[in-house]
C-alpha cells in the first residue's frame, strides 16, 4: 500500500549519521520521499516494528545468472577458472527466453529484498535472441528485466551494456557471445527507448555500461561516454582488471593496464563505477581512490570465480569509495558481501577489525555506511541514508531476533553483519511502499512458480 502525504512511521531506533539513535518518527510524503524526521514517538504514527536502517543498493548484478548458481561447481579435465566458468554461462544462455529473463529477475528481486537490498543495479548485456539476432524490439530483454523488477517491487537502475568484441584490438565476438552484441547505433536507440518509456517512473533509473576494454573498442567507448553526458551525466559502469589474464592482454594491446588506461584516456570522475578493479598497482589504487569514482566490489562472486583480492585497505586509506554488488548472484545478502570484505582482509593480514581501526568504533557500521554512500553514488539515486529529501527505501530489523537480542546502538549493525546467515530483516519499504512484511513478499509464491517454469525450460 502506498503511503499518504501525512504518513508517519515511528521507531525505537533509527540509523542516521552512521549510528543508531532514537526514538524517532519518520514522515513520508505521497511520492515515497522522506519529508521529515523528528525525535520521539508521535502518537499518530504507525509503529515500524523494529529498528529502521537505510536499504542497501546492489550496484552490480547479472540477474539471469541467479538461475545458474551451482551449475558451474565441477572441475574440468584441465582445472577450472573464470574463463571455463564463462563457457558454462554461454551454454546456459542458449535456451533462455524473454519470459525466462523476466521470471528470473523477479525471483532475484524477492530474494534481494528479503535480505535488505532495496535497489538493484542491473548490468544488462543480454540483448539478442539465441541465434544472435535482435528481437523485433531490440529493447525486448531490457523491458523484461524492468518487468521482473517491478513484479518484485525492487527499485532498479538499469545499465544497458555495449558489447562488441571478444578481445582487445577488435577481435570478433565468439559464438557464445552472440547474444550480447549490439552496434553502437542500435545501442543508442535502445537507450533512447528506455528513457522514453520509463522516465516518469520513480522506481526506474538509467545508466550506461560499456562492458569492458576488451569488449568495447576505444571509439565506441568514446561514443558511450558522450551519450551519457548528452543524456544528463548518466552513471557509467565498466568491468576492469577482474583477472590477471585481462591485465596481461591489455598491456600487450596498449602498453597500459586496464585501470591505468581508463585513468589516462577517459578521465574517471564521480559518475564512474569500476566493477572489480581487482588487479591494480599501488599507483593505480591511489589514482582510482582520488578520482572520485566508485569501486564496485562483489566479494561473493569474486571468491566464487577465484578473481583475487581487491586492495581495499590502501584504497580506503587514500580516500577511495566503494559499493557492493551481487554480480553472478551466488549470494543475495548485502551483509554477506560486507562480511566477506572484512574477513578476506583478516585472512590476508592475520588481524581483526581492519576496515575500521578507530578504537571502540563499529566495523559493521563503517562497512555499512561506506557501501550505502558508494551504492547511491554509483546508481545515481537519492538513496543511501535516512534524511529528508531522500527516498523512503528502508529496512526494519527485528530487535528480538536472536542475532540482535540485547544489541543496542551500532552493536545491532555489527551483529547483523557478523552473526551468520539467519536474517533479522522483518519489513522492507521501497519508495514508501511496503514490499516485505514479516519476512514475506505478497507475491512470492507466484514469482517462485514462474522461476521454476523458467528453470524447467532452460535446464530441463
Amino acid at each position: 500500500m502506498t503511503v499518504s502525504a501525512s504518513h508517519l512511521l515511528s521507531t525505537p531506533a533509527l540509523w542516521r549519521d552512521g549510528a543508531m539513535a532514537g526514538p524517532a518518527t519518520v514522515a513520508i510524503d505521497a511520492t515515497g520521499t522522506i519529508s521529515a524526521i523528528t525525535p520521539g514517538l508521535h502518537p499518530d504514527a504507525t509503529p515500524a516494528g523494529g529498528l529502521v536502517v537505510p536499504g542497501m543498493a546492489n550496484l552490480h548484478s547479472h540477474a539471469f545468472q541467479r538461475a545458474m548458481a551451482g551449475l558451474a561447481e565441477r572441475a574440468g579435465p584441465e582445472g577450472d577458472s573464470f574463463w571455463s566458468w564463462r563457457e558454462v554461462m554461454y551454454r546456459f544462455l542458449a535456451r533462455l527466453r524473454p519470459e525466462d529473463v523476466q521470471a528470473i529477475t523477479a525471483q532475484l528481486g524477492v530474494e534481494l529484498l528479503r535480505n535488505g537490498y532495496t535497489t538493484l543495479g542491473e548490468f544488462h548485456y543480454l540483448h539478442c535472441d539465441p541465434s544472435g539476432h535482435c528481437y523485433a524490439d531490440p529493447a525486448e530483454l531490457a523491458h523484461r528485466v524492468v518487468a521482473g523488477a517491478q513484479q518484485a517491487g525492487i527499485a532498479l537502475t538499469l545499465l544497458p551494456v555495449l558489447y562488441q568484441t571478444a578481445q582487445f584490438g577488435g577481435v570478433p565476438p565468439t559464438e557464445g557471445q552472440r547474444r550480447f552484441i549490439l552496434s553502437t547505433d542500435t545501442f543508442a536507440r535502445v537507450v533512447e527507448e528506455l528513457i522514453t518509456t520509463y522516465h516518469q517512473n520513480p522506481n526506474i533509473a538509467l545508466g550506461l555500461a560499456p562492458h569492458s576494454l576488451r569488449a568495447v573498442p576505444p571509439a565506441a567507448l568514446a561514443e558511450v561516454v558522450a551519450l551519457a553526458h548528452q543524456l544528463g551525466n548518466l552513471p557509467l559502469h565498466i568491468h576492469a582488471a577482474e583477472q590477471p589474464k585481462e591485465v596481461a592482454d591489455c598491456i600487450a594491446w596498449s602498453g597500459e593496464r586496464p585501470v591505468e588506461w581508463l585513468l589516462n584516456h577517459i578521465g574517471l570522475s564521480e559518475r564512474w563505477c569500476l566493477i572489480h578493479a581487482t588487479h591494480m598497482t599501488a599507483a593505480e589504487t591511489q589514482r582510482l581512490a582520488t578520482s572520485g569514482a566508485v569501486a564496485g566490489l562483489c566479494p561473493t562472486t569474486e571468491a566464487n570465480l577465484g578473481d583475487g583480492l581487491f586492495p581495499l585497505l590502501p584504497y580506503l586509506a587514500a580516500g577511495g569509495r566503494f559499493g557492493i554488488g551481487s554480480d553472478s548472484n551466488v549470494g543475495t545478502s548485502p551483509v554477506e558481501e560486507l562480511r566477506w570484505l572484512e574477513y578476506t582482509r583478516r585472512l590476508e593480514q592475520q588481524g581483526r577489525n581492519l576496515v575500521e581501526t578507530t578504537p571502540g568504533a563499529s566495523t559493521g557500521a563503517a562497512l555499512f555506511r561506506q557501501a550505502l554512500a558508494g551504492g547511491a553514488q554509483a546508481l545515481g539515486r537519492p538513496i543511501g541514508a535516512l534524511e529528508p529529501g531522500l527516498r523512503a527505501d528502508l529496512v526494519v530489523l527485528d530487535p528480538d531476533h536472536p542475532a540482535l537480542t540485547h544489541r543496542p546502538g551500532n552493536l545491532a549493525i555489527d551483529s547483523w553483519v557478523f552473526s551468520g546467515s539467519a536474517t533479522p530483516v522483518r519489513h522492507v519499504m521501497v519508495g514508501g511502499r511496503w514490499v516485505i512484511r514479516d519476512g514475506r513478499h505478497a507475491d512470492e509464491e507466484t514469482i517462485a512458480a514462474g522461476f521454476r517454469r523458467a528453470l524447467d525450460h532452460v535446464t530441463g
